[in-house]
């Protein structure tokens, strides 16, 4: 079964590159009678379709609707859209207790400027819109599954429970973007590489994943070797592999979930999957369960390289995939 559970309506900051790609996504979908490339008309006619979908949001029926489109297409049984916790206003407070934002760091302005430039929704609006969703997808074949992806930080455990709570989700993702307060996937951001020794630095990821695990917070765990963004890695084998034996580990022992994702293969200059080839089957060596994810923040990267990953499983010998629904893991049959 052809599946994708790590999948995202939007994300900002919003820019004109984030124009031109949303742009792209649209045309993708609305290909047929469209004026001549190159002509007036078409400037026209693709700033009408952006204003369409900037006035109606990202939680519109049209634009989750692209998405379903896409998933009959590629043929995903199951899709679980999920949002970043960062986007909702609601956590603003969870997050300015982690981040470095003060003024007078330079850090602290450019991480200060992306929280107010991506924390513009409410989660009630999200929550509402993926449910009414649900029967609508039912109907033609796709099971749509509502999510979260919730950034933890050691001894904000309490807090993040409470901003969760109440909320109908099928599964939460937990995930790791920041280390000691600094977005390491940021790309203006990327230099501090340099700044910083990368064993200390991996120790400092790897230790706040390990605490993610152990939390008992999250249903899955998502891209759990994602500091590798920019190409920075570890050149020490049993470094490496001591940590990839130390987080399977503590996924089994805590009968959490994790994923194969896609996202930094197809987005960011490493190139490569998460995790790695070493690091998965660290993974499948222990039994823990997996599932696929494309990390899509646009609907025509929907599912891209779910399949390619469903086979690497396969070949490494898994017989099952994770499926959530309510809270629950489900395993399905690879196929």
């Amino acid at each position: 079964m052809l599946i994708d559970y790590h999948v995202h309506l939007e994300e900002g900051p919003y820019s004109f590159n984030w124009l031109e790609r949303t742009s792209k996504a649209l045309m993708h979908f609305h290909r047929d009678g469209k004026p001549e490339k190159g002509t007036r008309a078409r400037i026209e006619h693709q700033l009408n379709e952006l204003n369409n979908r900037l006035n109606k949001g990202c939680f519109s029926e049209e634009w989750l609707d692209l998405y379903l489109k896409q998933a009959k297409h590629i043929g995903l049984k199951e899709v679980g859209i999920v949002d970043h916790l960062y986007r909702f206003k609601e956590t603003k407070s969870y997050f300015e207790q982690a981040m470095i934002l003060k003024p007078s760091d330079p850090l602290g302005e450019l991480q200060s400027y992306w929280l107010n430039s991506v924390m513009t929704e409410e989660m009630g609006d999200f929550v509402q819109a993926i449910s009414d969703g649900k029967k609508r997808w039912e109907k033609q074949g796709v099971s749509l599954k509502l999510g979260i992806e919730a950034d933890y930080f050691a001894g904000q455990e309490k807090e993040l429970e409470e901003l969760l709570d109440g909320q109908p989700w099928d599964y939460v993702i937990g995930s790791i973007h920041f280390v000691k307060g600094w977005g390491v996937d940021n790309p203006q951001t990327a230099d501090r590489f340099e700044q910083n020794d990368l064993k200390d630095l991996y120790t400092q990821f790897y230790e706040s994943v390990e605490k993610m695990i152990r939390s008992k917070l999250f249903d899955f765990v998502a891209h759990l070797d994602n500091l590798k963004v920019f190409n920075y890695k570890v050149d020490d084998l049993s470094f490496n592999q001591m940590w990839y034996e130390r987080i399977a580990g503590a996924l089994k022992e805590t009968n959490t979930a994790t994923e194969i994702n896609a996202g930094l293969f197809y987005r960011y200059p490493v190139k490569e999957m998460c995790p790695s080839e070493d690091f998965l089957q660290a993974i499948v060596n222990k039994g823990v369960p997996v599932t696929l994810s494309s990390d899509a923040h646009f609907p025509d990267d929907l599912g891209k390289y779910a399949a390619e990953n469903k086979e690497a499983l396969k070949q490494l010998g898994v017989k099952k995939l994770a499926t959530f629904d309510q809270r629950k893991r489900i395993l399905v049959d690879i196929e």
